[in-house]
């Protein structure tokens, strides 16, 4: 018992500083945050009092439910992309690359740039006048540029699909790397083939990874407003656009926070109902 003792205890004292900057660096925030959004601004100082009318405003007005919709949307298709996308390029490396460590290199090496430079690097590659539309007309493929490569939803899934794509391959390539390989063997000598083997054994023990990735990207492109302002125009407007221009052009600091935090709940439940059916669908394949 007294060893026990101890041994909790030096737990906590190490967990102490990751404690101390979560808690100074997420939850004060966060908090300061909830008792904001319960305020009534007047000009540039807020009145006395407390009150949950920024919240009816939020979840009154068509056009903020139409834009949490949108978001969720256009989140969860880069998500469905990104995934589709880097579970081959995960599966490869992990089983047939001989190189591995080359491999993940080479994968991280497009993030090495900055996030913003990548962005714009898109909006040049789908512009009016970019290479896209340029090499089309140049091969006489088309008489004149495509518009609905930029400033649309369309042009926000790719910028973010590109962005994240990394952040998914990572965790998929790790839960792939981690499977028995005798496993696989096993269900090959009992006449599995190699579709079969993947739906049976491979895909339900790699689901961790895929569930891990799908969640880190969900959750932050739900929340992304640089890349739908330079590339998703009127049409790719997100709710985390309407969220920064209440903060820093509007000054109305009350309805921002509680746009914030309906956010985030919204983003929160959505998390938990898919990580719930991922994990009831893998249940079922076994």
């Amino acid at each position: 018992m007294a060893d026990r003792g101890r041994n909790f205890r030096q737990g906590y004292a190490l967990l102490t500083p990751t404690l101390a900057v979560m808690g100074l660096a997420l939850a004060a925030p966060l908090l300061l945050m909830a008792i904001t959004s319960l305020k009534n601004q007047s000009g540039i100082s807020f009145s006395e009092g407390w009150t949950l009318g920024q919240y009816g405003e939020v979840l009154g007005r068509a056009s903020y439910r139409s834009l949490f919709l949108r978001s969720v949307l256009i989140s969860g298709v880069v998500t469905l992309v990104t995934v589709a996308l880097a579970y081959p390029m995960a599966y490869f490396v992990a089983f047939h690359a001989r190189r591995k460590f080359i491999w993940l290199v080479a994968l991280t090496i497009p993030f090495w740039t900055s996030y913003l430079l990548r962005v714009f690097a898109w909006k040049i590659i789908l512009g009016f006048n970019g290479v896209i539309n340029s090499g089309l007309i140049r091969l006489h493929l088309i008489d004149r540029p495509l518009e609905f490569l930029l400033y649309n939803p369309f042009a926000v899934v790719v910028t973010l699909a590109h962005a994240w794509a990394a952040f998914a391959i990572l965790p998929i390539y790790v839960s792939l790397e981690k499977i028995d390989r005798s496993l696989l063997e096993a269900a090959s000598d009992l006449g599995d083939s190699a579709v079969r083997r993947f739906l049976r054994v491979t895909l339900p023990l790699s689901m961790p990874g895929v569930i891990g990735a799908a969640i880190l990207i969900f959750v932050p492109t739900t929340g992304d407003f640089v890349t739908p302002q330079l590339v998703g125009g009127s049409k790719g407007t997100m709710i985390a656009n309407i969220i920064e221009v209440q903060f820093n052009a509007v000054g109305n600091w009350p309805l921002g926070a509680a746009l914030s935090l309906v956010g985030m709940a919204m983003v929160g439940v959505i998390a938990g109902l898919f990580v719930a059916a991922a994990r009831a669908a893998t249940r079922a394949a076994r």
